[in-house]
């Protein structure tokens, strides 16, 4: 199974930015579509952005669409996200989560997950 491992979360003041990093050391990133998912406390985790296999084709969900870019560069087994003009409310556990399939933000599509990493937005 691919183990994933996120980086990058932290605590930032509304307005500033934060580049998350999804690395995989085992197997080869490319055969994968990776999405990325947080989760707030109290709340469901969601689907936030998808990029497929050789990264031609990327999406996001309608609350961080114009804020966040998701990308890959599979040369070096890594898929980034870049959290700009972060709001309180973006306020969650970040994942990253890979998929053979096609680029989804379903939870039950994804097979292997990271362990997260805490995204704190408060001034």
């Amino acid at each position: 199974q691919l183990q994933l491992v996120e980086s990058g979360g932290g605590l930032v003041q509304p307005g500033e930015s934060l580049t998350l990093t999804c690395a995989v050391s085992e197997f080869t990133l490319s055969y994968f579509a990776i999405g990325w998912f947080r989760q707030a406390p109290g709340k469901e985790r969601e689907g936030v952005s998808c990029i497929s296999s050789k990264g031609e084709i990327t999406n996001y969900a309608d609350s961080v669409k114009g804020q966040f870019t998701i990308s890959r560069d599979n040369a070096k087994n890594t898929v980034y996200l870049s959290l700009n003009s972060l709001k309180p409310e973006d306020t969650a556990v970040y994942y990253c989560a890979a998929t053979p399939e096609y680029c989804s933000h379903e939870r039950a599509d994804f097979g292997s997950w990271g362990q997260g990493t805490q995204v704190t937005v408060s001034s």
